[in-house]
């Protein structure tokens, strides 16, 4: 439920710009124009329109953000929604966010989702149980809570449980503690063209034709 904001008085102080960004919603990234931003959130502008859209922000505010110009991108909660001439306007609070500090938001191609789900890896022909810790369009952060040998550069398939997913990944990067094994997988080969519920808010050299027309669209 859409919760009142703050009266002004008590509202953090808000710094009037103009931005532009994605959010991911439903499956699907839409463009926003940043009105004004503050410490704990922004209000934004956007263009889309429709009574499905307004419902599905009220019903399901919980969305993912990326704000190129300002090298932040995470997860956020949508706390307004109200129709103007130009579409909608949010208000948007922020919750998990991931900044650029030490570049390394921007090392990587595409934004990570803190995300756990479980699923199965195959090593040395072996089944082994997996929870990820993050999941982007090009590959994952995944711990086996059990110590296994492995080397950066070895194949793998792997299987997710919910969403229904196969494919292959190689092995980026090992790590251990005590009783765990933490992999850091890039995707070979995926059967499905996306990962439901991660967006893909790739950097805006390596965005696809698409993804970079829709925020010039409201530039």
């Amino acid at each position: 439920m859409i919760k009142a904001l703050p009266n002004a008085e008590h509202r953090a102080y808000r710094k009037n710009l103009s931005s532009h960004g994605l959010i991911y919603l439903g499956f699907e990234e839409l463009p926003i124009k940043v009105v004004n931003l503050s410490l704990s959130g922004f209000l934004a502008e956007l263009s889309v329109t429709g009574a499905d859209l307004f419902q599905r922000l009220q019903v399901a505010p919980r969305i993912d953000i990326y704000l190129p110009d300002m090298r932040i991108a995470g997860e956020a909660e949508v706390v307004r929604v109200e129709r103007v001439d130009a579409g909608l306007l949010i208000g948007i609070e922020f919750r998990k966010l991931s900044y650029d500090m030490d570049n390394l938001l921007y090392n990587r191609r595409a934004y990570r989702k803190r995300m756990n789900t479980l699923g199965e890896i195959l090593v040395d022909d072996v089944e082994c149980v997996f929870t990820t810790q993050n999941i982007s369009v090009d590959g994952l952060m995944a711990c086996i809570a059990r110590l296994i040998r492995l080397e950066p550069g070895k194949r793998l398939t792997f299987s997710f449980k919910d969403p229904d997913i196969q494919g292959e990944a190689d092995v980026v990067w090992v790590e251990h503690d005590e009783q765990s094994t933490w992999l850091g997988l890039k995707y070979v080969y995926l059967e499905s063209d996306c990962i439901p519920g991660v967006p893909r808010f790739v950097k805006e050299d390596t965005c696809q034709p698409d993804s970079l027309s829709r925020l010039r669209s409201i530039q």
